[in-house]
């Protein structure tokens, strides 16, 4: 089978596009003949060497996809032909790809393999998000940091679905548009005095700040109100300033870390999370921007792309 590799860490130039073996499968798992995968941001930092990765190289990265099942391995529940998708199991970026069966999740005809490539990782992340690290209630105000996003536009759009005002932060007016497109109520520049902005729309703060830049976490704690909360949940920006406790004691503030993988932790979450999603976007109450595609041999192009920071929404490759 052919994969998107890499053997040592650096910049994309590291990453070759080469034939090795087919995948030797375990007993608990299936094999599947991938038809779209996602990339994302976690893919670059393993490439670069500073994120957890498995194998030995030539590395393969990728965690996200969707495809047909070639080789049900004695599994009854699945049969050769079947639709399936996964959003956390590891070497996506291959032809074939061998799925431990408690992280596979059943696709239905309504939802197509690149819509399943471009949401399960971004749209399970807004999912929890929305409903664990933070409960979001009718009536609150949320800010969302990346509101252009991959997770930036599905959070919007569940935040709204829960009832929420929705505060957007964006690096320019083109990626503003694409937050107010998602139902942001308000969106301001990070180069325009948002923090300003915002006490001009919620004087007393907002009730949660969903961060992912990391860098400008101490921000997302001035703008977040006396018993309000800061979602921490990516580094897109470098790490954060060191956190003061006495900050959150005088403020009555909450940190709470989020991963995904802590929420993705048996097949029964898998499934339940993945099918309220879909069904959101079968109901048309979640609508996705159209994907930037590229073929599974362009891995290198597709890598700059995203990190050019001029994508807006969901990068997938095409095998």
């Amino acid at each position: 089978m052919k994969a998107l590799t890499f053997s040592s860490f650096g910049d994309s130039d590291v990453l070759e596009y080469i034939e090795i073996p087919n995948p030797e499968l375990k007993s608990d798992e299936i094999l599947i003949e991938m038809k779209a995968i996602g990339l994302n941001f976690a893919d670059v930092y393993r490439r670069k060497g500073n994120y957890h990765l498995k194998g030995n190289p030539p590395f393969i990265a990728g965690y996200e996809g969707a495809g047909i099942v070639v080789d049900a391995n004695n599994h009854p529940e699945f049969k050769v032909g079947d639709r399936v998708a996964f959003a956390d199991a590891p070497f996506a970026n291959a032809e074939l790809v061998a799925v431990n069966v408690n992280h596979i999740i059943p696709l239905s005809e309504s939802i197509s393999f690149e819509t399943a490539a471009s949401v399960l990782l971004q749209g399970l992340t807004a999912h929890y998000l929305a409903t664990d690290s933070h409960k979001t209630a009718k009536g609150e105000t949320v800010l969302i940091h990346a509101v252009a996003g991959g997770v930036g536009q599905i959070l919007t759009q569940i935040s709204k679905l829960l009832g929420a005002t929705v505060i957007g932060l964006t690096s320019s007016p083109e990626k503003a548009k694409i937050g107010f497109e998602q139902g942001a109520d308000h969106v301001f520049l990070y180069n325009d005095d948002w923090k300003s902005q915002v006490f001009k729309t919620v004087p007393n703060g907002v009730d949660v700040v969903y961060d992912s830049i990391g860098s400008t976490l101490k921000d997302s704690f001035e703008v977040t109100k006396e018993c309000g909360q800061v979602v921490f949940f990516g580094m897109a920006g470098g790490d954060p300033e060191p956190v003061d406790p006495r900050m959150l004691m005088d403020g009555s503030k909450t940190l709470t870390g989020g991963d995904l993988w802590s929420y993705l932790n048996s097949k029964e979450e898998r499934i339940k999370r993945a099918t309220q999603l879909f069904s959101w976007i079968t109901e048309g109450k979640i609508k996705l921007s159209e994907p930037t595609s590229f073929k599974l041999s362009e891995g290198k192009l597709a890598h700059d792309f995203l990190e050019s920071r001029k994508s807006t929404g969901k990068i997938i490759l095409i095998p």
